[in-house]
């Protein structure tokens, strides 16, 4: 009886909620009506910034592959060039500023420290494709240094990225001549077990063994036996003498000439009448 009973309770509750809804409504319309309108604000706001999100994320990826691809192209571009002479590794030095500025303008910290570590590597390949004083090499370096740190700093919770960048500054201390400090960091990029797996472990492996190699000056020699150089000989001049005929011997007729009335003496004689 008790069960019947709350469920008559329950069911006079509802139907005089709904008999008194229609009042209730009109008594709480502005209510409803702002209630409503902020709900769809929201959800607009937010199914926007979702989309807007979607769209940069997508015009970021297509901007920085562009970039990378124009610096593949310029290496092609500068070692064709190199063949005939000349140089044209200035060429990577603009767009590691424009991988500077998307690093900068995107706030994406994946894509950031990406277009750092390509930004560096733009950097380093411009020294080694140009002819280029020793000042220069070094603060061009050490600007690759420091965008391989901060790239380090914006991949930390990547280790691909991170392994790069830290293998990035190894290599620039090798290129500083800084073997010790490029050793410790190959061996920390080894022992790091966040690394484990990684590429880049193999690679610092392999520095590791074959840097010996890099420290030593290599100097090329002269030839002990150089081939002589062949003197140079007198031109012989291969064209026939002109032949000088009498002025009463007639040539031979070339077909390929046209006749030439002068060497009668006739024809140089003013005309007259046959007898």
């Amino acid at each position: 009886m008790k069960s019947e009973h709350r469920h008559e309770l329950k069911t006079n509750e509802l139907a005089e909620w709904l008999i008194n809804l229609p009042q209730w409504t009109k008594e709480n319309l502005i209510t409803i009506v702002c209630v409503s309108a902020v709900i769809v604000v929201l959800a607009g706001v937010y199914l926007w910034r979702g989309y807007n999100r979607n769209i940069l994320q997508v015009r970021e990826r297509t901007e920085f592959t562009n970039l990378v691809n124009q610096v593949s192209g310029a290496k092609i571009q500068i070692v064709s060039a190199k063949e005939q002479g000349r140089d044209l590794a200035f060429m990577l030095i603009q767009l590691a500023k424009n991988l500077d500025t998307f690093a900068q303008n995107t706030k994406n910290n994946r894509m950031a420290a990406m277009a750092l570590v390509k930004r560096a590597q733009a950097l380093r390949a411009e020294l080694h494709y140009g002819t280029v004083e020793q000042q220069y090499i070094i603060d061009q370096t050490n600007k690759a240094k420091a965008s391989y740190t901060t790239a380090m700093a914006k991949s930390s919770t990547n280790p691909v990225l991170a392994a790069a960048a830290e293998f990035g500054l190894g290599l620039c201390e090798e290129e500083l001549g800084n073997f010790e400090q490029a050793r410790q960091i190959y061996r920390q990029i080894v022992a790091n077990p966040d690394y484990e797996g990684i590429v880049t472990v193999a690679q610092a492996e392999f520095r590791l063994k074959t840097m010996a190699d890099y420290e030593q000056k290599i100097a090329f020699e002269p030839d002990p036996n150089p081939e002589p150089v062949a003197a140079s000989k007198p031109s012989i001049d291969t064209k026939p003498a002109e032949l000088k005929l009498p002025a009463n011997i007639i040539p031979p007729f070339n077909f390929n000439r046209p006749l030439d009335l002068s060497m009668f003496a006739e024809a140089n004689e003013p005309g007259g009448s046959e007898e």
